[in-house]
């Protein structure tokens, strides 16, 4: 199964903001798929294709990570590969950006001893909001640039999800499998 690991956006006034950015990417008139409201989330490892037994080794060391909750500001809007070539655009992470990291190096050191491999690119924290299908466009950058000290609010992070992605063709479907609720 597809899965990945991420902690869920859930506060009603950040997805509205977050759904706001989208909402004014979209007038570049781009072809671009938004992430759904009740998908958007802080990705901390995607999986990729899990047989079931290591879906079972991943919680089993999932398990073992502790950490306190911490607050994520999301805050600004940016591209992967860059902003000049959007392919991803998404929402970016300030304060609680050290305290993800902490939680992804120790998942990352838990999951190579599975053979995950780990990243090929430095962990940089942010919520996709969209995937951009479309031919890259000067309206498309401005929007991105007029986003980029976007103020969307502060999540709470408390609890690392496990997620199965099911693709249809009205897109994914999320379901967690297993979490891990911070110690305090």
């Amino acid at each position: 199964m597809r899965c990945f690991i991420c902690f869920d956006v859930e506060e009603a006034d950040v997805l509205n903001r977050l759904v706001e950015a989208q909402r004014i990417l979209l007038q570049s008139g781009v072809k671009m798929k938004p992430v759904e409201r009740g998908n958007l989330h802080i990705t901390m490892k995607f999986l990729g294709e899990v047989p079931p037994p290591m879906v079972e080794a991943v919680k089993s060391e999932m398990a073992g990570i502790e950490f306190e909750a911490f607050d994520a500001h999301i805050k600004g809007v940016g591209a992967f590969p860059k902003t000049s070539s959007p392919r991803v655009i998404w929402a970016g992470v300030e304060e609680g950006a050290e305290e993800l990291k902490a939680v992804y190096e120790e998942l990352e050191r838990r999951l190579r001893k599975l053979g995950f491999k780990p990243e090929g690119r430095p962990f940089h924290p942010h919520v996709t909001l969209m995937r951009v299908k479309g031919p890259r466009s000067p309206q498309l950058v401005r929007r991105i640039m007029e986003l980029s000290d976007y103020e969307f609010g502060t999540v709470r992070c408390e609890a690392l999800r496990l997620k199965k992605s099911t693709l249809t063709p009205r897109g994914p479907i999320y379901e967690t499998l297993f979490e891990v609720r911070a110690v305090r």
